[in-house]
């Protein structure tokens, strides 16, 4: 089967509701630069954001973010988050496939809803190889190492990518792995790659100048 995503590089083109670049308009354009770059493909949340970066003409790992104060889950927590993002242009959806509580189905249903119902692809998100094992048996299409260190039983969360989660999930899986979470420099992606990523994402190295600025400033400037 031939599958959306290619190999190389995703940006993730993502901006909170108070950072200066948040919105459709500046993701977007943030989207067209990165295709330019040669980004292979975009990760972006909300429809919004979603119907923005889709003009690049790169495939979009769509997320819908929806927060809740009972549940720790909020990437595409439920089947009509995932509708909506696939409404938008999404032709990937993005979810939590860990097992911790959400307001929605459990992962093992909801990817196979994303699949039968709305004929999308999957891309789980997960923290440890065995959830990263279960969501490829449920049918992901692809498996990404995305919540590694953001789970409270994979805290406290390192300053660099895990690859010895990518390098396990890769040897052990026929689906493609993706590596994602702090690859921040372009050796962290060489290295990712070595290690059997099929495609690596990143986000606040290309797309926050924000955070950007404050690494160059705490690390750099001298008063």
């Amino acid at each position: 089967m031939t599958q959306a995503l290619p190999k190389g590089l995703i940006v993730s083109c993502q901006a909170r509701a108070d950072n200066p670049l948040h919105g459709p308009m500046f993701m977007g354009a943030m989207a067209l630069a990165a295709r330019d770059g040669g980004a292979r493909g975009i990760r972006a949340n909300s429809p919004e954001d979603i119907r923005a970066v889709a003009a690049a003409g790169l495939p979009v790992i769509g997320i819908h973010k929806v927060f809740s104060d009972e549940h720790p889950v909020y990437i595409t927590p439920d089947f009509d988050a995932a509708a909506a993002i696939v409404e938008a242009g999404a032709a990937i959806v993005a979810l939590d496939c860990t097992p911790r509580p959400r307001r929605g189905e459990h992962p093992q249903i909801l990817i196979r809803r994303i699949l039968d119902e709305l004929h999308a692809e999957v891309f789980a998100d997960i923290s440890t190889l065995d959830e990263g094992l279960a969501a490829a048996d449920w049918g992901a299409t692809y498996v990404a190492t995305t919540l590694s260190g953001y789970t409270e039983y994979t805290e406290p969360k390192p300053d660099h990518p895990d690859l010895a989660l990518l390098e396990a999930l890769s040897t052990r899986l026929s689906v493609p792995v993706v590596g994602e979470g702090r690859f921040n420099t372009p050796d962290w992606i060489r290295r990712g790659f070595d290690a059997g990523a099929h495609a690596i994402v990143v986000g606040t190295m290309i797309t926050n100048p924000r955070e950007i600025t404050r690494m160059f400033v705490q690390n750099g400037v001298r008063a």
